[in-house]
């Protein structure tokens, strides 16, 4: 039984990470209506900004607040002067601009620092605490919260404002929000700038937990398109809820599942998604749409 509390604890600190990176996907995609394959090199870019903060000696909180900040400048920027020029155009073609700002980001990032490990320093303590007999890390439990807090801000945030509602209606029908008076223009700007931020704060959760390294979001980028797949595009809860589903399943199935084992539990999230899109292709929290013809 210990064993098996230990792999769920472990599983939702290891979905943690993902949902971090699933919940900047979703709000580009209820921001612009676009799934940005880039949001993992951008988190990965503004936790070496946070990095460099830390090095020039500023105080680790401090040094992901102003990477936040400058991750929403350059994501504003990066939707006013590369993006725009493909957003009303075909959806695949935006979708493969953001591929190759994947790779131009990573390519930054690795020529102003390497490929070399760095070690990001933890904004929480290292020491463990003993749950129903499983060792758990407070940097587990305070990262698990937070990804909680920042979830149901999110949900409040398209549900309950303003702000999110009209970020809603421009992903839906640019040109309708724009007749409504909506600020096309500047409220695309917010949901990338916002989902930098949201991405510099993933990075700086992640980078102590692995190593910092250009490529180290590769991995968790499957895995959070995953959850967003099986969560639902249009909901950060159900994000969320795939992304723990997902580090659950895959430690209990490389342990209790002889033929997957650990080599083979990254299949763990392709079957998930395989059967979820069969029973509920909305995802398991998204809306179903209907379209007028």
């Amino acid at each position: 039984m210990d064993t098996f509390i230990q792999l769920v604890v472990d599983g939702l600190s290891t979905g943690s990470i993902y949902a971090a990176l699933a919940l900047a996907i979703v709000l580009v995609n209820q921001a612009t209506g676009l799934i940005n394959f880039a949001q993992g090199a951008m988190a990965v870019l503004s936790a070496y900004i946070a990095y460099a903060f830390t090095q020039a000696g500023l105080p680790v909180l401090l040094s992901i607040l102003l990477a936040v900040v400058i991750s929403f400048v350059m994501g504003a920027v990066v939707e006013r002067f590369l993006m725009r020029r493909f957003e009303r155009g075909d959806p695949d073609t935006a979708v493969v601009v953001t591929i190759g700002l994947l790779t131009l980001i990573t390519g930054i990032a690795a020529w102003l620092w390497g490929y070399n490990n760095r070690q990001f320093p933890s904004l929480f303590p290292l020491s463990s605490v003993e749950i129903l007999g499983a060792v758990v890390s407070v940097r587990s439990i305070a990262t698990t919260l937070t990804i909680v807090a920042i979830m149901i801000v999110l949900q409040l945030l398209f549900l309950r404002t303003k702000l999110g509602l009209a970020l809603r209606a421009v992903a839906d029908n640019p040109s309708s929000a724009a007749f409504s008076g909506l600020p096309v223009g500047r409220l695309l700007m917010v949901g990338w700038g916002l989902a930098a931020g949201l991405g510099a704060i993933a990075g700086s959760l992640v980078a102590p937990q692995l190593t910092l390294t250009p490529g180290m979001m590769d991995t968790a980028l499957v895995y959070a398109l995953a959850a967003v797949i099986l969560g639902g595009l249009s909901s950060p809860l159900g994000t969320v809820v795939a992304a723990w589903m997902i580090g659950i399943l895959e430690n209990l199935a490389a342990v209790y599942v002889p033929f997957i084992g650990h080599d083979l539990k990254i299949a763990v999230p392709f079957i998930l998604i395989f059967v979820i899109l069969v029973v509920r292709p909305q995802g398991l929290f998204g809306r179903k749409v209907v379209v007028r013809v």
